[in-house]
């Protein structure tokens, strides 16, 4: 749970366990706020306050820099009662709910290793790589033994397609990853949310 008074370290699980669970570690990654506190806290070599980090998910999610109130205030409020307080419970950030403050804490090593490889969909880039890869290799085999339909279209356009969407899977991850990290070194650019207003706090 997250804590009660400045200064004072979570309640994680870090304690009853040696490593988090893969399953725990999906979860995170799925959703894209918690990705974002990860994400802007490990470009960051301080902690960073809850305002701060509802201002620059805010920024992302809305092309808006200052984000929308609405947008802020919606993203500060889910950042408060839900994702940070869970983040902290896994060991992964150190939330002081009092001080309204946030920083990486030691289980952030074992998911910021997913964090290019775990898109928000929920399997890794190589799952889906070697699923092509295995489906690719079903179909031409299918081919080869005279499967209606695969035997019509021929093993070589068979092979055409999948290299296709090899070339076109690669393409986007790639301009997928550097399209995130231009955003986030442009975002670290914009003016930083120095102070909330009482509203924004509540």
């Amino acid at each position: 749970m997250h804590t009660g008074g400045a200064g004072t370290v979570g309640t994680s699980r870090r304690g009853d366990e040696d490593s988090l669970d893969q399953s725990d570690i999906h979860d995170v990654l799925r959703n894209e706020r918690r990705r974002h506190v990860i994400e802007r806290l490990q470009s960051s070599d301080e902690a960073e306050t809850v305002a701060d980090l509802a201002e620059y998910i805010g920024a992302v999610e809305s092309g808006e820099s200052p984000p929308p109130r609405n947008v802020r205030q919606s993203v500060y409020v889910s950042l408060h009662q839900t994702h940070l307080p869970k983040l902290d419970e896994l060991g992964i950030v150190t939330y002081d709910s009092d001080a309204k403050t946030v920083a990486l804490a030691e289980a952030a090593d074992e998911v910021t290793v997913y964090m290019e490889v775990v898109p928000k969909y929920g399997i890794s880039w190589a799952e889906y790589y070697l699923g092509l890869g295995f489906l690719g290799l079903l179909s031409l085999l299918g081919s080869g033994i005279g499967v209606p339909t695969l035997s019509s279209v021929g093993p070589a356009l068979l092979s055409g397609v999948f290299f296709l969407l090899l070339v076109v899977s690669a393409t986007y991850q790639l301009v997928d990853q550097r399209s995130s990290v231009l955003h986030r070194l442009g975002a670290d650019d914009d003016p930083e949310f120095e102070t909330a207003t009482p509203a924004d706090e509540d």
